[in-house]
C-alpha cells in the first residue's frame, strides 16, 4: 500500500476511535509524520467526507479534529436518541454565556453592568455545566475573578476556536437562541448540574449558587 494512503488511513482510524477532538500535534506524533504533512492529509480527509455527503463529517473543533454527525440527519437522530444528555440553559443564562464568549475575560460586575441585572446565578450555572471557568483575577482593587469560556463550550457549539463565533453587531443584542446547538435545551429556569460541587465556585458566586 502506498505510504501516503496508509498514513491517511491511520489518521482516519485514530480519529474514528476517539470520542474527543485530537490535536494536530498528537495526530502527527502518533502517525510519525510532520505536522505540515498531517494537516495536508487531514484537509484531504475533511474534503473526502464533505464530498461524500454521508452520515458523518470530519471537522476541526475545540483545537483538534473530530468526526461529527452530518447536520442533515440531525432531526431524525435527535428523535432516535432523545434520551441523550443535553445541557439545560435558561434564556438569561444563554445571554450571559454569549456576553462572556464575546467579552472574555470579564468580571461579574462588568457582566451585571451589560445585562442590567445580577448574573451570579447564571455564571454559577454555567460553571457547573463546565461551559465557563475562572481564568484569573483582574488587577484592580479587590481583584475580582475573571471569567471565560472552556473547551467544553467550543465542543457544544461546534467551534474550532473563539474567532469562529459570528461577528456581533452590538453586545447588548447578543442572543444564542438561533445559534444554539441541539446539545443545548433553552428553558425559562436556571438549573445547576446536580453533581457539581458548589464549594469550588469563586466566593462571589457562593451566596446565590
Amino acid at each position: 500500500m502506498e505510504e501516503r494512503t496508509y498514513t491517511k488511513g491511520l489518521l482516519e482510524a485514530l480519529l474514528f476511535l476517539s470520542s474527543d477532538p485530537i490535536k494536530l500535534s498528537a495526530l502527527a506524533k502518533s502517525a510519525g509524520i510532520e505536522k505540515t504533512e498531517a494537516r495536508e492529509l487531514l484537509d484531504e480527509l475533511i474534503l473526502d467526507y464533505q464530498e461524500k455527503e454521508g452520515g458523518f463529517l470530519l471537522r476541526e473543533i475545540a483545537g483538534g479534529y473530530q468526526f461529527i454527525t452530518n447536520q442533515r440527519y440531525s432531526e431524525i437522530l435527535a428523535h432516535i436518541f432523545k434520551d441523550k444528555k443535553r445541557e439545560t440553559l435558561s434564556r438569561g443564562t444563554l445571554d450571559t454565556l454569549a456576553i462572556i464568549a464575546y467579552k472574555q475575560p470579564i468580571t461579574l460586575t462588568e457582566l451585571d453592568e451589560i445585562r442590567g441585572v445580577s448574573s451570579r446565578a447564571m455564571v454559577a450555572s454555567l460553571m457547573s455545566k463546565k461551559l465557563v471557568k475562572a481564568v484569573g483575577q483582574k488587577e484592580v482593587p479587590g481583584r475580582p475573578t475573571l471569567y471565560g469560556t472552556t473547551n467544553e463550550f467550543l465542543l457544544h457549539f461546534g467551534l474550532s476556536k473563539l474567532s469562529d463565533l459570528p461577528t456581533p453587531v452590538e453586545v447588548k443584542e447578543l442572543k444564542f437562541e438561533e445559534f444554539s446547538p441541539e446539545s443545548i435545551i433553552v428553558t425559562d429556569e436556571t438549573e445547576m448540574n446536580p453533581d457539581f460541587d458548589t464549594s469550588t465556585l469563586p466566593e462571589e458566586l457562593q451566596e446565590e449558587a
